[in-house]
């Protein structure tokens, strides 16, 4: 993990951190800590005052990506295995699902992404590797993405081999879970223009029923989530045949 992701983790734990105290922290001069955090600034994830640093509480997606970074992370990191040179994929709106574009962005050639998100088309909108489909619909202003009959509508255009998905919840009887009706029929209508579905989730999502049925779990072709899953959501991916990659 580099030192941007563990300054990330550590500001989200104490919520506010001197700079002096990072530089002691990571073993580097206070103008290496400074420069850091000027890039983590422009990526929207802290803010700088007085001599130490916040997270940046600007927008609601922005606080998810802050919250369990590194596991997040890792998680992006391996599911970026499956994406080829050249190909095209569907990703939909969430954090790791940010995370992972980014990832895609910054390790393959020549990718196009499909995204309902307007969050992660801002987000990854420097990187100079990939190609990005924005889907219209009613645009959903805290999550930044766009929702409703027209993201299907535009999604049919296409076919992709794979599509990867975050959810809020994985409930033992509905399968995986959203807390929005608008997001979650925009992904089931994404998922339907894909042979493959992916879903990256960190693992508290098993502890959080969700309050719309989004995928059942034959929908889905593999999990990926983190290293912190308990004994029973491995029991209960290996009760509905469902490929479980833990990082």
């Amino acid at each position: 993990m580099n030192r941007e992701a563990k300054i990330i983790s550590l500001v989200n734990r104490e919520r506010e951190v001197e700079v002096s105290r990072l530089a002691e922290v990571f073993d580097v001069s206070q103008v290496t800590i400074r420069k850091d955090l000027i890039h983590l600034e422009e990526m929207g994830f802290v803010k700088r005052h007085h001599g130490s640093v916040v997270l940046n509480n600007s927008d609601d997606t922005q606080v998810r990506l802050s919250s369990r970074y590194e596991e997040k992370l890792r998680i992006a990191s391996k599911a970026v295995e499956l994406v080829s040179d050249n190909e095209t994929i569907m990703i939909e709106n969430g954090s790791t699902c940010a995370l992972f574009a980014s990832e895609v962005a910054s390790q393959k050639r020549g990718v196009t992404i499909i995204t309902n998100s307007a969050f992660i088309a801002t987000y990854i909108r420097k990187l100079k590797n990939v190609k990005i489909v924005l889907l219209g619909g009613e645009y959903q202003k805290s999550a930044q993405v766009n929702v409703g009959p027209m993201v299907e509508q535009m999604a049919s255009n296409f076919y992709v081999d794979k599509f990867f998905v975050g959810v809020d919840g994985i409930d033992p009887t509905r399968g995986f879970t959203n807390s929005d009706l608008g997001r979650s029929e925009a992904a089931r209508g994404m998922r339907r223009h894909a042979s493959k579905t992916f879903v990256l989730s960190d693992a508290t999502k098993f502890s959080s029923p969700g309050t719309v049925r989004e995928f059942d779990f034959t929908d889905v072709e593999a999990l990926y989530t983190d290293d912190s899953v308990q004994d029973s959501g491995r029991d209960l991916m290996k009760q509905n045949h469902l490929n479980l990659i833990v990082v």
